[in-house]
């Protein structure tokens, strides 16, 4: 199981390169929309954009993470031959 340190670890490190990528992108594309704006404009929009994406991934690993070992109703109606019944028989 993770734990709730190295999720915000994990999800640090992929916002901070989905910020960089954003504002790559950003500097990209905006300009093909005639949308001229200034660099540290830009640099303040990736700002929350990524504080926004921190924040959906911390969460939605952690929902995950609490809610990962339930079992889920088998809907196939094939009943014990159903590989989600076989999963964690050794």
């Amino acid at each position: 199981m993770q734990t709730r340190t190295h999720s915000i670890l994990e999800s640090i490190s992929n916002t901070v390169i989905g910020y960089m990528v954003a504002v790559a992108s950003q500097l990209v594309i905006f300009p093909m929309f005639d949308i001229h704006i200034p660099l540290q404009d830009n640099l303040l929009i990736g700002v929350w954009f990524t504080a926004i994406s921190l924040t959906r991934s911390y969460l939605v690993r952690r929902w995950f993470v609490r809610h990962g070992k339930r079992r889920w109703r088998c809907v196939t109606g094939m009943g014990e031959r159903c590989c989600c019944h076989q999963m964690g028989k050794s």
